[in-house]
């Protein structure tokens, strides 16, 4: 489930055949000229209704936290979301305060209870994603993420998700503890395989910002290039203008 950043990135990755796409908070604020979670509640809904809409295929949203704090306001988002087209969302526990980058584990079960009120009320189907952020906002605890994750999926999330989760031990623990609940995995480089994942009992695979990533590498090498050296070799190994625009042809 790759995460385009925009409408011409999640038309290109629906060509390739992936059988659903997932929105990316990162890849999205890049493009607005924004830091991740620079982005606001209108901005991010009006980023989802141009992906659902564009691709003929499920998108899951990166909600991040949900734009809110407090339950009923994380519930009243979400509501809103689930008009934009998504077939998927997920709320994150990460609360942006390095001193306290978790959210308390009552408020992070009740922010989960409150989406699924919200969905459920909104008859959409929408599948719900809980996230614990512990492994990217230093708080690499195992067995901290599993107590959370196992509450998350008793609060009604249909799908769990711990990203930062590199070692296969850690992703076959979650894994288990979680059964029958699917798991999403994470992979933001080269550490793993589809199919290593797949045999440990991963059910969904996202890369989050990481193509966003590769986009911004490649136009930042081949600018620094220019800018510094007067040279364009980086513009040498791309595809013929014609290839690229033939992608955005009307069918």
């Amino acid at each position: 489930m790759p995460n385009p950043w925009d409408l011409g990135s999640a038309r290109l990755l629906a060509q390739l055949g992936f059988p659903a796409l997932a929105t990316t908070s990162a890849g999205c604020a890049w493009s607005m000229g924004r830091p991740d979670n620079g982005v606001s509640l209108e901005q991010a809904l009006a980023h989802l209704r141009s992906i659902a809409h564009g691709v003929d295929l499920p998108v899951n949203a990166d909600f991040e936290g949900g734009f809110a704090i407090a339950p009923t306001a994380v519930g009243a988002n979400v509501a809103a979301a689930t008009a934009t087209g998504i077939a998927g969302l997920s709320i994150e526990d990460s609360t942006g305060d390095p001193s306290h980058p978790l959210f308390e584990f009552a408020l992070a079960v009740e922010r989960i209870q409150a989406a699924r009120r919200a969905i459920d009320e909104s008859e959409t189907g929408v599948l719900l994603t809980g996230r614990s952020e512990g492994f990217i906002v230093g708080r690499p605890d195992l067995a901290e993420t599993i107590r959370r994750l196992t509450a998350y999926a008793e609060a009604g999330a249909d799908c769990l998700y711990a990203p930062g989760l590199r070692a296969m031990a850690d992703i076959v623990a979650v894994v288990k503890a979680l059964a029958p609940k699917p798991v999403n995995v994470l992979v933001g480089s080269d550490f793993t395989t589809v199919a290593e994942l797949a045999g440990a009992g991963v059910r969904r695979i996202s890369v989050g910002g990481g193509l966003a990533r590769v986009a911004w590498t490649s136009v930042l090498q081949a600018a620094t290039e220019i800018a510094e050296r007067g040279t364009f070799t980086g513009l040498g190994a791309v595809p013929p203008f014609a290839d690229v625009n033939r992608r955005f042809a009307p069918k």
